[in-house]
């Protein structure tokens, strides 16, 4: 009867322990949010120079991490994936800065300040995990690139999708040129 009952303690403590480290391990993921971490955007970085003679531009794009829900009382999270997008077909391009901003227009922060480059055709994205909820109902990213005055502007859009229960909410927005 002894070694019944060291078995059923020992599962049950096998049991405990599993359920703890989940715990542990999915409260953990809750608090790093996926595009902010700087080795993403290392490893693309590349030095411009004058001799480059590359024009400038910026961009506006709108993104929304929460969304009202039945009231102004109420918001739902949203999980943002922002698109970067070079549609040239033989040239890259460069994005020198991303900055994040809230509803308020408060700096959140900014994802990179050395240029990166995107291949032709490539797509490089942040995502702003559904927990982030600092941007609010109305958060706004501005972008500054460079690029050959012969090849085509860079292409912003965000992506923005939840989904609770058997209810789905997705959107999308464009990017606008603003110098």
């Amino acid at each position: 009867m002894g070694t019944h009952r060291n078995k059923f303690n020992s599962i049950k403590q096998l049991v405990l322990f599993l359920g703890a480290c989940l715990i542990i391990f999915s409260c953990e993921s809750e608090k790093e949010f996926s595009s902010i971490k700087t080795i993403n955007w290392k490893k693309r970085t590349v030095e411009l120079t004058n001799k480059d003679s590359l024009i400038s531009g910026q961009t506006y794009l709108s993104v929304y991490s929460q969304i009202y829900s039945s009231t102004e009382h109420r918001t739902h999270n949203l999980t943002v994936t922002v698109s970067m997008k070079n549609i040239n077909l033989k040239d890259s391009i460069f994005i020198e800065k991303a900055t994040y901003y809230n509803t308020k227009g408060d700096l959140i922060r900014t994802y990179f300040n050395k240029p990166i480059y995107l291949a032709p055709l490539e797509t490089v994205e942040i995502v702003i995990d559904e927990v982030d909820k600092q941007g609010g109902t109305g958060a706004n990213f501005v972008f500054d690139w460079k690029k050959k005055s012969i090849v085509n502007d860079p292409h912003f859009e965000s992506v923005m999708i939840s989904t609770s229960g058997q209810q789905g909410i997705s959107f999308t927005s464009q990017g606008i040129k603003i110098e």
